[in-house]
């Protein structure tokens, strides 16, 4: 908590704001602009003695709840009010959910990425779109019902998809998905769309019950991995997850590291198109190891 430069915002911030612009009568003539700290107080349900030791730099650590009250009776913005709380020591909320709907924004990027496979998935692990070499690389999910094209979803419903990871990664990957996801709910507060998952997956697979059951978190960042095509054979690539502007989706990327034939073999699946990966009997793509990144304090065999 910086008790001076909270003070210092929140004052400069009640000064900014009109009575009007608060719904409040402007009254007989002021003589300093703004609020008064008594109405700032009136409209955040504080008591002014409060607003005052805040203004001072003398207060206690304040709530989120009072943070909130206060962000919304100066009617600050978004940026504002996470500044608001930063200044006050704690962690903002969450920012705006963008849900299944894509920006054009991210599919003009995406379609611009030509020589990097590229996907959009939300936190919780549903793939919203893929540029045309993540296609050839991993196959098209055009086929597959939209509720379905959740990565967790799948590898735990799915047999063909589980079959396409070595036998020996598959209690590794499936503690990964689960970790992740626990992770994604939690940012999340276990709203309806998270929660409505994680009911299904108990519903429908014994094994992400008792996975979830052991409480593990990890968050899936980076990572190394080797994806096998049926048509150009093994792929090593580097793997990066980036955020975008809402707060829960993810652009992820494949990379092919410096001076490994990966790019070679982009060449090859960016020649013979999106329709090669789903020309084969066999699945589309398939991780066969992997070395991922995520916290620190992670069980070992996230390692």
């Amino acid at each position: 908590m910086d008790r001076d430069k909270l003070a210092d915002f929140l004052r400069r911030s009640r000064e900014r704001l009109q009575p009007e612009d608060a719904g409040l009568a402007a009254g007989p003539r002021r003589r300093t602009p703004g609020l008064r700290r008594e109405e700032l107080a009136q409209l955040a349900g504080v008591s002014a003695d409060y607003v005052m030791r805040l203004e001072q730099a003398r207060s206690s650590q304040p709530s989120t709840q009072l943070l909130a009250a206060l962000a919304q009776a100066l009617r600050l913005s978004a940026d504002e009010r996470d500044h608001l709380y930063l200044l006050a020591g704690h962690r903002p909320p969450a920012g705006t959910l963008a849900g299944n709907t894509v920006r054009p924004a991210l599919r003009y990027l995406l379609d611009r990425l030509g020589d990097t496979p590229a996907q959009l998935i939300t936190d919780l692990g549903d793939l919203l779109a893929q540029n045309a070499l993540a296609e050839a690389l991993f196959g098209c999910v055009c086929t597959i019902a939209e509720p379905d094209r959740n990565i967790v979803w799948r590898w735990f419903t799915e047999p063909t998809v589980r079959a396409a990871y070595p036998a020996a990664d598959h209690e590794n990957l499936s503690r990964l998905r689960v970790a992740d996801l626990r992770a994604a709910a939690t940012r999340r507060g276990y709203d309806h769309t998270a929660t409505a998952l994680i009911e299904r997956l108990e519903a429908a697979s014994p094994e992400f019950t008792a996975l979830w059951r052991r409480h593990e978190v990890a968050v899936r960042r980076e990572s190394h991995v080797r994806v096998h095509h049926p048509a150009v054979g093994t792929i090593e690539f580097d793997y990066e997850l980036l955020h975008t502007q809402a707060e829960d989706q993810r652009l992820r990327l494949f990379t092919p590291p410096p001076d490994s034939p990966a790019a070679e073999a982009l060449e090859i699946l960016r020649a013979l198109g999106p329709d090669t990966a789903h020309r084969s009997h066999r699945p589309a793509a398939h991780v066969t190891a992997s070395s991922e990144s995520p916290r620190e304090n992670a069980p070992d065999r996230y390692r």
